[in-house]
């Protein structure tokens, strides 16, 4: 099995890589729960954001998204005890703000959709040959970064949104050599 060269020898980190990284991904709550791990990621490595998964999943309802959004400065305050998370306060708060701001959307299939018209609802494929020529980010995200700031979303600067949109699936940035291009 050839895989991208950044996956290694972590279980976890391969079936990442395997199951999920570049699939597009249109289902809100999964987009939502993306963009939440990647805002946790911000100065961390991604294995560590993986290893508290699990953790953050049952913290956060499973990233429903209307559950999320309800949480309160208690449920903040509870959340920063709880050691099997990261515990950063303002990545923790950006999670329910954001799950407040993706509730303006008529529906979350539409936050989903104008996410995706980004790339114009089509994947976008890259061609790298090595990991070094992989951008930490690019005009669309950039766009995307800029749009989701102007709708009050937090914690989605322009690498933050690179790494959502290859998560989900937006871009495709498998190496060449990947079995799973």
């Amino acid at each position: 099995m050839q895989r991208c060269d950044w996956v290694g020898d972590n279980e976890l980190m391969q079936a990442y890589h395997d199951q999920e990284w570049g699939r597009p991904q249109h289902e809100p709550q999964k987009l939502f729960e993306l963009l939440c791990l990647e805002t946790y990621q911000a100065g961390l490595s991604w294995q560590t954001v993986l290893n508290k998964r699990a953790a953050f999943r049952e913290d956060f309802y499973q990233y429903d998204i209307d559950k999320v959004a309800a949480m309160t400065d208690e449920d903040v305050e509870r959340l920063l005890g709880d050691a099997r998370i990261i515990r950063h306060r303002q990545k923790l708060v950006a999670t329910i703000n954001n799950a407040q701001m993706i509730q303006t959307w008529s529906t979350p299939q539409a936050f989903s959709d104008w996410v995706w018209s980004f790339v114009d609802g089509q994947p976008i494929r890259q061609a790298w040959a090595t990991a070094a020529e992989i951008p930490s980010t690019d005009e669309r995200a950039k766009q995307l970064s800029k749009a989701l700031k102007q709708h009050g979303f937090k914690f989605v600067g322009p690498t933050t949104i690179y790494s959502f949109m290859q998560g989900a699936g937006l871009v495709n940035d498998h190496l060449q050599s990947c079995d799973w291009v």
